[in-house]
């Protein structure tokens, strides 16, 4: 199964997913339409209760609005963040070395509001397992970490060797 990867206003085409494009044109419009709501909801909360008001806004009204948008058009929307105030907000993987080279980026001089990236992955879920698999990595693996969210390619674990010397 594959399943377009998107983190709020990460997004780019890719040339050598040209089949992909509808869906990519389709998710730079998803991710656009709650940062602009989000914002209109804050500047209100300023106007009426100053920048404390706006704390509670963006508490309760974000997750509300990703919730709805998300209902509407079938996508996941999520807001991450590297230095979360949010429990809910830790990246994954993929959103974390993509918001670290977003802090490369910017740090290099490029315009935080222009950075984008997307990628078409497979996405390794946990119910891509079957039950016998999953009842046996829970017998052996009580603490298991490692079912899910790895897709070829990436790093799963080293192996190290030493020796005195």
């Amino acid at each position: 199964m594959r399943h377009l990867v998107l983190t709020v206003m990460l997004l780019a085409v890719l040339p050598a997913f040209a089949d992909d494009a509808p869906i990519l044109a389709e998710a730079r419009k998803v991710a656009s339409t709650v940062p602009p709501k989000l914002l209109q909801v804050l500047s209100e909360e300023i106007v009426k209760g100053g920048p404390e008001s706006a704390i509670g806004g963006c508490r309760d009204k974000a997750p509300e609005m990703a919730r709805a948008a998300s209902e509407q058009t079938g996508w996941t929307i999520r807001r991450v963040s590297l230095r979360n105030r949010n429990p809910k907000a830790v990246p994954d993987t993929w959103e974390r070395a993509a918001l670290d080279d977003f802090d490369r980026r910017a740090a290099a001089g490029e315009n935080p509001a222009t950075l984008e990236k997307g990628e078409v992955v497979a996405n390794g879920a946990a119910d891509s397992l079957s039950p016998a698999v999953k009842a046996q990595l829970k017998q052996h693996y009580p603490d298991d970490k490692a079912i899910v969210g790895y897709s070829l390619g990436q790093i799963r674990g080293a192996m190290t060797i030493r020796k005195a010397m």
